[in-house]
């Protein structure tokens, strides 16, 4: 991929799938198997549950379905990882039954995501930029699978500019891709909103989005019902969508390819509007 966000490109993914990015705006639907996620815990926890809402998802205008299976919030309990397979594999094999949507896991873990690839996922989301376990990018390297590559602040000293962090933190994780063979065509990058990020921070991020750019590579983006859309605009979790969909549409005019949503309704219409608008400005 060029620095041009817009001009297509092809994220090619396991299983022998792909999917066009940059020219429109793509979702991904959050599938939370999890009792104790910040905002949608417990309610997919029966794998006939988490198909069904992906299937619903699906109909709303979701291509991607992210299926997690381990809480992210700070102050989430971890899980092994029985337990995470326990929770998300079931569901990745129902999907895969019964949909052509692409599959994502949401997994640190190389076995958890060896295991879902074999399931049937095509992309591997990895929130710990492939630093906590680098040989999941082994791992996506032989299964071909797709790679999304988050940013986060967590458990490390932070550089004190926000952009300059972003760099910093993912071009080591792009060194631990390339160095398992991992071709770049196969990676999508995420700044990872909210993880470690202030306020402040997290604004700043969506005003300088932009310079992401830099890396050449398509990124997806992870607002939904975050603490910070809170803080701006006084709503609870559940209640965020609203402020979501506005940060969709803005980080969809500032190049974003890629938007991880809870609410998939409101979502695809933000992003219909961005993507009328842009299409204006480009004719």
């Amino acid at each position: 991929m060029t620095n041009n966000p817009f001009q297509m490109s092809r994220w090619q993914l396991a299983h022998g799938r792909s999917l066009e990015l940059g020219t429109r705006g793509v979702l991904m639907a959050i599938i939370n198997v999890t009792p104790d996620s910040f905002s949608d815990g417990g309610r997919f926890v029966d794998p006939a549950a988490a198909v069904a809402a992906g299937l619903r998802s699906v109909e709303q205008g979701a291509e991607i379905l992210d299926i997690g299976g381990e809480s992210t919030r700070p102050d989430a309990e971890p899980v092994t990882a029985e337990e995470e397979q326990g929770r998300i594999l079931p569901v990745i094999a129902g999907l895969a039954r019964e949909t052509r949507a692409i599959i994502s896991v949401d997994t640190y873990r190389a076995e958890t995501a060896r295991l879902a690839v074999e399931a049937g996922a095509h992309i591997v989301n990895d929130v710990h930029g492939l630093q906590r376990e680098p040989a999941i990018a082994d791992v996506a390297a032989a299964t071909g699978a797709g790679l999304c590559i988050m940013h986060t602040g967590r458990d490390r000293q932070k550089l004190d500019d926000v952009v300059d962090d972003q760099f910093h933190f993912l071009d080591r994780s792009l060194q631990i891709a390339s160095e398992a063979g991992v071709a770049r065509e196969r990676i999508v990058l995420d700044p990872g909103f909210g993880f470690a990020k202030d306020t402040n921070e997290n604004l700043e991020l969506m005003a300088r989005f932009a310079e992401l750019h830099r890396f050449g590579l398509p990124i997806l983006v992870g607002t939904s019902r975050k603490r910070f859309i809170g803080a701006v605009t006084g709503r609870d979790a559940p209640v965020r969508d609203i402020g979501t969909a506005a940060t969709t549409a803005l980080l969809r005019a500032a190049g974003a390819a890629i938007f991880r949503v809870h609410d998939v309704a409101i979502n695809r219409d933000a992003l219909v509007m961005a993507d009328a608008m842009l299409a204006a400005k480009n004719s």
